[in-house]
């Protein structure tokens, strides 16, 4: 299971105007803000946009300058696998390490989503077995628990990071992730195209 939430997107006009100074073309910028205050691109905009997203990294460097922040909730096993990604991102997590023992250990707490019944049983006494653990650990606060509870902690488990990054990291999430066999990374890429003239931008860098 991954969760996509709170997005914001910044920079668009900043990285369109940019996206025209080889040429100095800025006479023909088209775009402007509506009244909600979201950066609408004009038809001349968005076309140069899409003919650079086309031709390749090197002509659609301002993709680089579109930020994108979001907090995305996916369980440590997809984590592991998002953190190729570093080059041009940033990422601020919930803290397994100090809060792990703050509230009970529920299922609700991992992905289980593609569990059989039968090891969805299984694991629901794991994890009844974790809280135990949790528990007495709250009750001496000994260390050698606080150690089984980080070391038995399954890759299920799910955390929250707040995830800064760009159009061009999205564009290379997208095409190298969107055949995945894990449902997470189908999941990521379908809030990737949702996010403004993500498709016509981000669909360009594919041809």
């Amino acid at each position: 299971m991954l969760r996509v939430e709170r997005v914001s997107v910044m920079n668009l006009e900043n990285a369109i105007r940019g996206a025209r100074n080889p040429m100095n073309s800025w006479d023909r910028m088209d775009s402007a803000y509506n009244q909600q205050g979201e950066y609408v691109l004009g038809e001349n905009d968005l076309s140069l946009a899409v003919r650079l997203c086309s031709a390749g990294t090197d002509h659609r460097k301002f993709l680089r300058q579109i930020f994108v922040s979001m907090d995305i909730t996916a369980p440590l096993y997809w984590w592991k696998e998002f953190d190729t990604y570093k080059v041009g991102t940033v990422a601020s997590s919930t803290s397994t390490m100090h809060k792990i023992h703050a509230r009970p250990i529920e299922i609700s707490d991992f992905s289980t989503d593609h569990m059989t019944a039968a090891s969805l049983e299984g694991f629901k006494r794991y994890v009844g077995y974790l809280e135990q653990v949790r528990l007495r650990y709250m009750e001496g606060r000994d260390k050698e628990h606080w150690y089984d509870l980080i070391q038995l902690l399954p890759a299920s488990y799910q955390q929250m990071r707040t995830v800064t990054l760009n159009y061009e990291v999205l564009a290379n999430c997208y095409y190298a992730r969107k055949n995945h066999k894990l449902e997470e990374w189908h999941t990521l890429c379908d809030a990737i195209l949702e996010l403004p003239y993500a498709g016509e931008l981000i669909g360009a860098c594919g041809q």
